[in-house]
């Protein structure tokens, strides 16, 4: 991911239409997972990030804060977000279950 020519995006874009299926990446530029599903808006919003599993198989959903990640806009106008969390710390977190 390149994200020099990113704009990060402000708690109050925090929408659904904004961050769902936005991909995360980790602290390293590798992919670790997308966000399914939103709930709320604003600052207050929670994200399931789905992680793991290959090719929609076996893959864990977890919920985060979103202002736990840091979601960018690239020039295309697609949203994407960083974490300093790896895979594996990501993926020891309890399960989101709808």
């Amino acid at each position: 991911m390149d994200d020099m020519n990113n704009v990060v995006l402000d708690a109050v874009d925090f929408t659904p239409d904004t961050l769902l299926n936005a991909v995360i990446y980790g602290a390293g530029g590798e992919k670790i997972g997308s966000i399914p599903h939103v709930h709320g808006m604003g600052p207050a919003s929670q994200v399931v990030v789905s992680v793991g599993g290959f090719l929609g198989c076996g893959a864990k959903s977890v919920m985060l804060a979103a202002t736990d990640l840091v979601f960018m806009r690239d020039a295309d106008s697609t949203v994407q977000a960083t974490t300093s969390l790896t895979k594996d710390q990501l993926t020891e977190l309890a399960e989101h279950r709808h």
